[in-house]
């Protein structure tokens, strides 16, 4: 059972890695794109639901095996969404830092944290708790619940702190390899509860776009070339068509 949950972790690495690879590589199609779609469904949305069903949810017999289910299914449907709505052109440009419901991957990490109790030596929780907390990250992941996503977050390191970022992460991952449950524990509870965070700015990013598009719609539009002022004309004299004998 510690194999499975790690090679769940190990997916949700690679996964944030193949397509940054891809792009290295210039080997994007829409081929990978749908097949790296099928791996998802496979690895965040059955796997998970099969470890927690084989560990804990068959003492509910089908109760169990359809909690199992349904979050096999809003793998499947989270993924799904996320696809169609990739290239919406009706998207607002501050969208692009948010997930429409939490993503398949955190789902799965989040999804087994009973698991991480458990392998830390603490109680079992009962199979019904796990059971709602197995829906209710299912109903997370295919909710319109705004998640930021941290992609476009650039981050420049100065040459001076090259040196303490790289200690830093090692010794993170070398946590990480010591202490695994622990850091999944706390890991997974910290993304639940940043949820709400990640909710409120949108809101407030929403609430600012519409404020800005309010006071446009209602400041007049100036004309950019506005017209030529209008010169009173004088009369011309009649035109003399006699001869020049005559005048």
């Amino acid at each position: 059972m510690e194999l499975a949950v790690a090679a769940i972790v190990f997916a949700a690495i690679l996964d944030g890695l193949d397509g940054r690879v891809a792009r290295m590589i210039k080997g994007q199609s829409k081929f990978g794109a749908e097949l790296d779609s099928l791996a998802d469904f496979v690895n965040f949305g059955v796997a998970p639901g099969l470890i927690l069903y084989f560990w804990q949810l068959h003492e509910l017999n089908n109760g169990g095996w359809i909690a199992a289910m349904v979050f096999a299914i809003s793998g499947g449907l989270r993924l799904a969404r996320f696809n169609a709505t990739m290239d919406d052109p009706n998207k607002p440009a501050f969208a692009s830092n948010y997930f429409t419901g939490v993503p398949a991957p955190a789902g799965a990490i989040t999804v087994l944290l009973p698991i991480y109790i458990a392998f830390l030596g603490w109680p079992r929780p009962p199979a019904m708790l796990t059971a709602f907390y197995t829906l209710l990250i299912a109903f997370l992941m295919v909710s319109r619940l705004p998640v930021f996503s941290g992609k476009t977050v650039r981050m420049r390191v100065p040459p001076e702190m090259v040196l303490p970022v790289f200690v830093s992460v090692v010794f993170f991952v070398a946590l990480l390899i010591g202490y695994p449950w622990h850091i999944l524990s706390v890991g997974s509870v910290l993304y639940l509860l940043s949820l709400p965070v990640g909710w409120k700015s949108y809101r407030d990013h929403a609430r600012n776009l519409a404020a800005a598009q309010a006071a446009a719609t209602a400041a007049p539009a100036a004309p950019s070339n506005p017209p030529p002022p209008v010169i009173p004309s004088t009369p011309e004299p009649a035109q003399d068509n006699r001869p020049a004998r005559l005048n």
